[in-house]
């Protein structure tokens, strides 16, 4: 199989929008990249732009400083591959960021956004993408180990005598 080769300059040429607050860049060949590079995803239903602000929604609903938008966008891509293969959840998806777009959300600060959020609280999109969030990050062992967490202890006796009284993360969080 031949590769294409891509120099810098083609690949600047070739990118279709920086996101507006952010560096992501979203390409002109369907990757959202980090603003370090250290990640990417390639979303299969959704846009590069709508992977962005859903990016951006998901840190704007849990915001951890600790946390790189590495462990968010894999809360998105765990969302754009559902909906690869639920049409239904595709166009919710893309409703509900045309809607977040209607509402100026790229000019928003944190505030503004947090607001903007509260008034679609109720909606399937907001409810979809929170519960995805939640699991998406909290169940993610990369974000155990940033705040000291070891995970489940039950196999091991519990924490009872284990350093209960020694854990710092709560203190951290």
């Amino acid at each position: 199989m031949r590769q294409a080769k891509l120099n810098r300059r083609d690949f600047l040429a070739g990118t279709s929008a920086v996101v507006a607050g952010s560096a992501m860049l979203a390409t002109a060949g369907g990757i959202l990249i980090g603003p370090n590079a250290a990640w990417a995803i390639a979303p299969q239903a959704v846009t590069t732009a709508e992977a962005a602000t859903l990016v951006e929604m998901t840190r704007a609903l849990y915001p951890h400083e600790k946390l790189d938008d590495a462990i968010y966008a894999k809360v998105v891509a765990t969302l754009d591959e559902k909906a690869a293969k639920d049409p239904a959840m595709k166009t919710m998806l893309q409703a509900g960021v045309a809607e977040l777009k209607a509402g100026k959300w790229d000019d928003l600060n944190a505030d503004a956004r947090e607001a903007a959020l509260k008034t679609i609280d109720t909606t399937p999109f907001f409810q979809t993408v929170r519960g995805e969030c939640v699991t998406g990050i909290y169940n993610n062992p990369d974000v155990w180990k940033i705040y000291g967490y070891e995970g489940a202890s039950a196999e091991l006796g519990g924490y009872l005598h284990r350093g209960f009284d020694e854990i710092t993360w709560p203190d951290q969080a």
